[in-house]
């Protein structure tokens, strides 16, 4: 089910201010339009949409950047060209890149995209991310409002704990599981085996859980409450691609509870990010020509793409 149209860039002074950080991953992506999808022993031609620093990590940390005006993304790299790149194309984002150098290549990815717009992606190489044990401002993260947690170990989710407000992926629910440390929401997707989960698992169940079903909107519950369905927002031009709609949802979702939002409207603002986000090529404009931004920061805070109206409120979900 459809529900209203995603509304239009707000007034600079309608959207709150906070400090918000990512803690992830990101590839070096390439996205590329088929007609359909290759079956065994295909050959396709493909034309390539969109290129840069994407997954689950690097998405959510530059509509985080737009939403609040600047984001520090703790993640992992390699030393390479890919990971200069990225440094790059974020911090022009105004993404503040802290990231920890492996000594094996940043992650490529290549999705590919239907008619439908849907999307189907091959990672390769090794997904690098940032541990407890590497040297960064690891202490700085308890100054911040809102964390969103998309890859790490244990004590990489403790440390992105010291946040007001800590949201992760059900990707991580294995880690989330085992390492006990409670969140203040979890999201995911029901459409995606590697995000269903069963919160009943966890020592504690998180503050709210949203599990999103594309076009027809999806669930969310607040702990101790029963469960409720939110309407999907009508992409206010034609969908191009799902890539990274998911990755937005996420991101408005950590950035609207971070601002102490009520559940409903943390939940119906980030759906108008993911429709904003389907109407878009990938999942942010990459800057044309970047430039030299400095060592990983950036005054940059022009948004990807408008983001939708919000308010904000002083209610907890």
């Amino acid at each position: 089910m459809t529900g209203p149209p995603a509304p239009r860039h707000p007034p600079a002074a309608a959207v709150p201010r906070l400090r918000a950080a990512v803690v992830g991953h990101l590839e070096w992506t390439t996205i590329a339009r088929v007609r359909q999808l290759p079956v065994r022993g295909d050959i396709v031609h493909a034309e390539v949409l969109w290129e840069g620093p994407a997954g689950g990590g690097a998405v959510a940390a530059v509509r985080l950047a737009a939403l609040a005006g600047a984001c520090t993304f703790f993640t992992a790299l390699g030393d390479d060209q890919a990971a200069g790149r990225s440094r790059e194309v974020l911090g022009r984002l105004g993404v503040e890149v802290v990231a920890a150098v492996r000594d094996r290549p940043t992650r490529s990815a290549v999705s590919l995209v239907d008619a439908s717009g849907e999307r189907t992606t091959t990672t390769l190489g090794a997904r690098l991310q940032p541990e407890a044990a590497d040297d960064l401002p690891w202490e700085t993260l308890r100054s911040y409002d809102t964390v969103y947690f998309t890859a790490g170990g244990a004590g990489a989710l403790a440390r992105a704990r010291q946040a007001a407000v800590l949201t992760a992926t059900s990707r991580e629910f294995p880690l989330l599981t085992t390492a006990g440390i409670p969140v203040d929401a979890m999201v995911g997707s029901a459409d995606d085996p590697a995000e269903r989960c069963d919160p009943t698992g966890l020592p504690r169940p998180p503050g709210l859980l949203v599990v999103t079903e594309g076009a027809q909107g999806g669930v969310y519950r607040a702990r101790d409450a029963t469960a409720r369905r939110y309407r999907a927002v009508r992409p206010p031009r034609p969908v191009v691609d799902c890539y990274g709609a998911g990755d937005n949802f996420a991101a408005a979702l950590a950035f609207a509870l971070g601002t102490g939002s009520a559940a409903a409207e943390a939940v119906t603002f980030a759906a108008a990010t993911a429709a904003l986000c389907a109407a878009t090529r990938g999942p942010y404009a990459v800057p044309r020509n970047p430039g030299p931004t400095g060592p990983h920061r950036s005054t940059n805070r022009g948004a990807p793409c408008a983001p939708p109206s919000f308010s904000g409120t002083s209610t907890t979900p």
